[in-house]
């Protein structure tokens, strides 16, 4: 009898070994900093008296981390909804940048 539970475990243990496995996950570079989208607006700070041209926008959506970038000029109308993964750039009529913020 303890010889059919022997061949019967060892039988049981090649079948489960077939179903494992042994590739292992590729190596990836490092991530840069806020990989994950979440704004970080300290990060943009020094962008603050700039125009708000394109490159310095997208610059700061960079710098910051942040997914994605709205300008807000004076008087515009805005949805109220937080999102950690957007900047939010404050201007003045004259197009400089006044506040960077999250959200």
């Amino acid at each position: 009898m303890a010889f059919k539970h022997l061949i019967g475990g060892a039988a049981l243990l090649a079948m489960l070994a077939g179903c494992s496995s042994t590739d292992t996950a590729p190596t990836q570079a490092a991530k840069p900093a806020h990989s994950d989208g979440t704004c970080s607006a300290a990060a943009a700070q020094g962008l603050l008296g700039q125009v708000a041209t394109a490159e310095v926008v997208e610059q700061a959506r960079q710098q910051s981390g942040a997914r994605t970038a709205r300008v807000l000029s004076p008087g515009d109308m805005v949805t109220l909804e937080y999102n950690s993964q957007r900047l939010n750039i404050d201007i003045t009529e004259a197009e400089v940048i006044e506040r960077i913020a999250c959200g």
